[in-house]
């Protein structure tokens, strides 16, 4: 759980590019990928929410974010914005699990640890930058990459040690945080102790060895140390009113992201438990087996009926299997019981695009797209309105709805002919301020 810059892997990335412009070699750098799944985002602002209300932390549902990444951690970044690997939530055995580390992510938040990260980096970036520059001309004059290294991780060493032993000292400050937080709640830390403890098994399973000089975080056994003298002072529940939803978002999870053969090791065929059901419904899903997966999650359904994703889910499966006026039903059952789900509304509206009803329907779609729009500006949903106001016969707003798409594609160029097109439709006056107002938007953008 890291809560700052990590001045290790930056330094080594800048040598890297120090190596590979000497070289000529062009250096990529893989990025993880933002997932969207409102079950998932919902059981996390459930578990957020209170924690930051203890903390003193203002809570907004949209800075809370799901990356596909699936190594153990979760960390913060400016403006208060929790990122949560899949890793994270596929590995924690309990809702408890999962309020530990968010409650140590909101001390970080809580303890203005970004800001101070970042003025302390500030700090030693002038000798960081002089080194480096050092280590280039080393790498030109010499010829050799490894003595541009070793110029390089001299210079470093006293900036690494001074901001690691700056680094460890949050750490410990974000546990104590953690701790008063969830005794605040009536919780214990006993799940933040037990994902420490795996985190410890997953880095010996690996091979990998904690060693003080280069960890950004205490050793793991001092972290322990702390979290249990803590479950014996302070008490707490274990359990959780989330404890059911999260067994489903791990399942949910596990079931689309892992390969199928890992997934049946940890969902057995002979687990009759409701999470393993709804594992093996995406399982017949991802293996085109559609009517065992609906059938499946129908048992879910009879068993919770007011359950949301399921009816999403089932929506899914229906069209995907090509049987839209149902799928439509489904997402529309699933929307009757969560009104405000983003994704339930842009499934429907890309759902009842292709519905043989779809004329008579299209204003309604065209509302719930614009729906989203006004709750999070989503791309997709800009792209189906683009659609739904060309049927509609509404081709300047059609053309809006494009260039609106083509700027989050951060396509200028295309989108700059596009407002070009709408306003050659002569729009109305309320559309031709939007459109002016997309104008300055690019303007502003390309003065950047």
């Amino acid at each position: 759980m890291v809560a700052q810059i990590n001045w290790i892997k930056t330094s080594v990335r800048l040598l890297l590019v120090i190596f590979c412009l000497s070289f000529g070699i062009k250096a990529q750098a893989q990025l993880p990928s933002l997932l969207t799944d409102d079950e998932t985002e919902t059981f996390l602002q459930n578990i957020v929410k209170p924690i930051f209300k203890v903390a003193g932390i203002s809570f907004n549902p949209n800075k809370i974010h799901l990356l596909n990444d699936m190594s153990l951690n979760a960390f913060v970044s400016d403006g208060n914005n929790l990122f949560v690997h899949t890793g994270t939530l596929i590995t924690a055995e309990t809702a408890n699990e999962l309020s530990g580390i968010l409650a140590h992510e909101s001390g970080h938040i809580s303890g203005g640890h970004i800001m101070r990260q970042k003025l302390k980096i500030q700090d030693l970036q002038t000798l960081s930058v002089v080194s480096l520059i050092a280590a280039g001309a080393t790498a030109v004059a010499s010829g050799r990459g490894d003595a541009a290294m070793a110029v390089a991780l001299g210079s470093h060493g006293s900036l690494l040690n001074s901001l690691t032993a700056y680094q460890m000292q949050e750490e410990r400050s974000a546990d104590e945080s953690a701790v008063r937080y969830l005794k605040a709640l009536g919780q214990s830390p006993q799940g933040l102790r037990n994902f420490m403890k795996t985190i410890q098994k997953t880095n010996r399973l690996s091979g990998h060895k904690e060693i003080p000089y280069f960890r950004t975080h205490p050793m793991s056994a001092e972290r322990l140390s702390f979290f249990e003298s803590a479950i014996k002072k302070n008490g707490g529940q274990t359990s959780s009113v989330y404890d059911k939803d999260f067994q489903f978002v791990k399942a949910k999870l596990t079931a689309f992201l892992l390969p199928i053969e890992r997934v049946l090791q940890k969902y057995r065929s002979s687990d009759s438990s409701d999470a393993s059901k709804y594992a093996h419904a995406i399982i017949k899903f991802r293996q085109k087996r559609y009517a065992e997966a609906i059938q499946l999650i129908d048992d879910l359904i009879v068993k919770f009926p007011q359950n949301p994703y399921f009816y999403q889910l089932k929506g899914q499966f229906l069209f995907e299997s090509g049987k839209i006026e149902q799928a439509l039903t489904a997402y529309e059952k699933s929307l009757s019981l969560k009104p405000d789900s983003i994704e339930t509304m842009l499934l429907y509206a890309e759902c009842a695009l292709e519905s043989k009803n779809r004329k008579s329907n299209l204003q309604h779609i065209i509302n719930t797209l614009n729906k989203i729009q006004l709750k999070r500006e989503n791309a997709s949903a800009w792209q189906l309105l683009s659609r739904a106001y060309f049927e509609q016969g509404k081709t300047a707003e059609s053309f809006y709805a494009l260039a609106k798409y083509s700027l989050f594609m951060d396509n200028i160029e295309t989108a700059k002919l596009q407002i070009k097109k709408a306003k050659e439709m002569k729009p109305s006056s309320t559309l031709e301020l939007k459109l002016k107002d997309l104008e300055k938007q690019i303007k502003q953008m390309e003065e950047i």
